[in-house]
């Protein structure tokens, strides 16, 4: 069965995220922990969650992704700005436990003129302070466009941030599609190639969800401007062989495109329908 959802409002609680995410054909879904632009979490529920996780086990669907806010910044040159992302990054993994076993992705964060090796330093060192034995959350690094001073602009910054982290079992890898075709990955006419690529570097091990997104720009543009499926660079076809290639489609495909609930119900019945259930 395809694994494929949107992002889901977390406002109402997870009960109204599992329930909206069937509205929408979903069999996963991506939420924010906290408000997208930072801030405080909402209290957590127990009742609340028990009633979500008995409906997914219901279903018998597998991992949600939540995501972090995009304020979170370890490796920002403010002391302020690091020491939220400490704060609320430590906050959020015990957060995740209330559903365990599933995935925390975030942007690993832009140096600011700092240099991309101390960059990946201080993200190694919040994942070191942050990560702990008993946890049972994968985290996960996103892939980025490269915009500005982005650290995860390619799969070497990722890798040397993975070398860096003690608990590395506890760590996985979100390939967003927009942000790899932007930073240069050509998925269109060589998927495969990247995906070797991934694999000799990172290792497809690692690689735990996709975020399935359509680009506004051009290969290698580094813009992270998010299309509708079929609507951008990358084209549908693409996202044919993407869905169905042996090395991604077990994994959830989280849909990031500007839409409203009709456009992503509309999205993943036409992804369903292009998937293959059996090769």
């Amino acid at each position: 069965m395809m694994k494929i959802g949107s992002h889901i409002s977390s406002a109402k609680g997870y009960e109204a995220m599992g329930k909206q995410a069937l509205k929408l054909g979903a069999s996963t879904f991506a939420f924010f922990t906290r408000n997208p632009r930072g801030g405080s979490a909402k209290a957590i529920d127990q009742t609340d969650v028990q009633k979500f996780l008995d409906l997914w086990k219901e279903k018998g669907y597998g991992k949600i992704v939540a995501h972090a806010p995009y304020t979170l910044n370890p490796c920002s040159d403010k002391p302020e700005v690091r020491r939220f992302a400490k704060e609320a990054f430590s906050e959020d993994l015990e957060r995740m436990e209330h559903t365990p076993g599933n995935y925390y992705n975030f942007h690993p964060g832009s140096h600011v003129g700092q240099g991309a090796e101390a960059g990946i330093r201080m993200i190694a060192e919040l994942l070191n302070e942050c990560l702990y034995e008993d946890m049972t959350t994968t985290v996960l690094l996103e892939t980025m466009a490269g915009k500005g001073s982005e650290i995860g602009r390619n799969f070497e910054e990722l890798r040397a941030i993975l070398d860096q982290v003690s608990l590395s079992d506890k760590m996985g890898v979100c390939l967003d599609t927009c942000h790899v075709w932007d930073g240069g990955y050509d998925i269109v006419t060589d998927l495969d190639g990247v995906l070797e690529e991934f694999d000799r570097i990172v290792g497809l091990e690692r690689l735990k969800a996709v975020h399935i997104n359509d680009s506004m720009n051009g290969l290698g543009s580094h813009k992270d401007r998010h299309a509708r499926i079929g609507e951008g660079h990358i084209g549908w076809e693409a996202f044919v062989r993407i869905i169905n290639h042996p090395a991604l489609r077990e994994l959830p495909f989280i849909l990031e495109t500007p839409n409203d609930d009709p456009g992503w119900t509309r999205e993943i019945a036409m992804l369903r329908e292009a998937y293959r259930e059996e090769l």
